[in-house]
């Protein structure tokens, strides 16, 4: 997946890899890597800020929450294993046609989100015994032939989806329709997008059911008002699939 930034720019450097670090998309050597520079190099622990700062509003739905000292230590040992050089403290590194074949949309790499997910993702990690799990799902719904990229939160305790918005612009008389695709299934829709750079979509326990990890979540082009005939009609300008956090 390449970065973009609120133009659509495509980025590149060290603007791209601090952009990447933050989504969690590199991998475990370049992560550690990447880790060690934002000790070292204050200009790219900048870039690193500034990206945290831009994807932070999608926390702004959820309550903070204060986890045990065995979380706190279950997630330095998942994240810090075997590099000796990232002090346990710190909280800089970041966890770790179309309709015809869904495949293609298993390659695409989920965003983890910022650092601040890992404090939405602290209860599921190691949840008090007598609570309720409370499963959250991510995506990023990554350009397909356009420049439309949204990050997703999907809340199944809470039946919300919250959408950031990062770039891409719906065309004047067209709206933004969200699908799920469960498996081998035609795509459901699960309502038209609205304007706004954080937003949010209810799900009624019919759809609540056809969403769960691996399933994919995609974005099309509609005439206003939505799809007129309960499946997608205009192009498919984002997509990817959903992951647990």
């Amino acid at each position: 997946m390449s970065a973009a930034d609120d133009d659509g720019r495509e980025l590149t450097g060290d603007e791209a890899l601090a952009a990447e670090y933050v989504l969690g998309a590199l991998d475990d050597a370049d992560r550690r890597a990447a880790a060690r520079r934002v000790d070292s190099d204050p200009d790219f622990a900048r870039l690193v800020e500034g990206w945290e700062e831009r994807l932070s509003p999608m926390a702004a739905n959820y309550e903070p929450v204060e986890a045990p000292a065995s979380t706190k230590q279950a997630i330095d040992r998942r994240l810090f294993a075997g590099n000796a050089t990232q002090a346990p403290g710190s909280d800089r590194t970041a966890p770790g046609g179309f309709w015809a074949s869904l495949a293609l949309w298993r390659g695409i790499a989920a965003a983890a989100l910022a650092a601040f997910l890992i404090a939405v993702a602290l209860p599921l990690l190691a949840p008090e015994p007598a609570a309720p799990q409370r499963e959250r799902l991510v995506a990023s719904l990554a350009p397909q032939q356009s420049d439309v990229h949204y990050f997703v939160v999907y809340d199944a305790s809470e039946r919300d989806i919250g959408l950031s918005h990062v770039t891409g612009a719906r065309d004047e008389g067209r709206d933004f329709e969200l699908w799920v695709i469960e498996g081998g299934n035609s795509p459901v829709s699960l309502g038209i997008i609205p304007a706004g750079s954080s937003v949010h979509l209810a799900v009624s326990d019919d759809l609540q059911r056809k969403i769960g990890a691996g399933a994919v979540f995609a974005i099309s082009l509609e005439p206003a008002g939505g799809s007129p005939t309960g499946q997608p009609t205009g192009p498919v300008v984002a997509a990817g699939n959903l992951h647990e956090v």
